[in-house]
């Protein structure tokens, strides 16, 4: 399970996508999250699906490796799926007793479910391409205008890295604890949910004994380095636009202005879903 997350990775190479200023692939991966709620019917989802292919392509990222975080997010596919085949009124394609299928459903189940793991897909390459302190810097830089409102952007774009990277490192320390429980005869995978459920305690507790462990190492790691936030500090390498990252601007603009003429044509039944 812990080799599945992909999310708050890095995956070092050398690609396009690696190369762009952290500012375009931050602004790029919301705009890509955005237009995922955007499209509607099939032609927007075949729109989404090229985009995102191609970046992958670019980012020379395997694509096995990127398609393993989505194990990590199935059971809420699942779930996000079942309400909608269910509890959604409309059109009625099956009924079996009491329980009726309806075609609205079905059909919202299937986008439901292509969001979801597209948007992890989208996240995930973002974090994949770049490097925690390019992120930091990429968020503070992106998001500069806020200070004019008091708003501590170092501080929270440093919060924001630590915890996305501490994802894979917290996930890894589960799976150990969980191991060494078992070592001693635990047993997780018998009995009903309530019993799960209190097998779980063994690995919560040392869980959440190390992280806080991990988070006073690293509040005194940054203090013996005189880290005091980012007011007076600068930067080895500052942020600086290349053409590159202004072709990638442009080619998000189009993009996303692709996925709205898609969305109008859609809705005035010019293009059939």
């Amino acid at each position: 399970m812990v080799k599945d997350i992909t999310l708050g990775q890095y995956y070092p190479t050398e690609s396009v996508i690696h190369k762009l200023d952290p500012r375009v692939k931050l602004l790029g991966t919301l705009v890509y999250l955005i237009s995922l709620f955007v499209f509607k019917g099939w032609p927007g989802f075949v729109w989404s699906t090229v985009f995102l292919g191609a970046v992958i392509y670019l980012s020379k990222i395997p694509f096995g490796y990127i398609f393993r975080g989505v194990k990590a997010v199935y059971i809420l596919c699942i779930i996000t799926a079942i309400f909608n085949v269910f509890f959604k009124a409309g059109t009625p394609l099956v009924q079996i007793g009491m329980v009726i299928i309806t075609e609205e459903g079905v059909y919202n189940a299937i986008f439901m479910s292509l969001r979801l793991i597209y948007l992890v897909l989208g996240a995930s390459i973002m974090t994949l391409s770049t490097t925690p302190a390019k992120l930091t810097d990429g968020i503070e830089t992106g998001c500069a205008f806020l200070k004019k409102w008091n708003v501590p952007v170092h501080e929270v774009a440093m919060m924001m890295t630590i915890a996305l990277r501490f994802i894979p490192i917290l996930m890894e320390e589960a799976d150990k604890i969980k191991k060494a429980q078992m070592a001693r005869g635990a047993d997780f995978e018998t009995g009903n949910l309530v019993k799960k459920a209190k097998a779980m305690l063994p690995i919560l507790v040392p869980l959440f004994v190390s992280a806080f462990r991990r988070a006073n190492d690293l509040s005194v790691a940054m203090e013996a380095r005189c880290y005091h936030g980012g007011e007076g500090r600068t930067k080895l390498h500052p942020l600086v636009y290349r053409k590159s990252d202004l072709r990638s601007y442009v080619i998000l603009a189009i993009y996303f202005a692709a996925m709205i003429v898609i969305r109008v044509v859609v809705e005035r039944g010019l293009l059939k879903m």
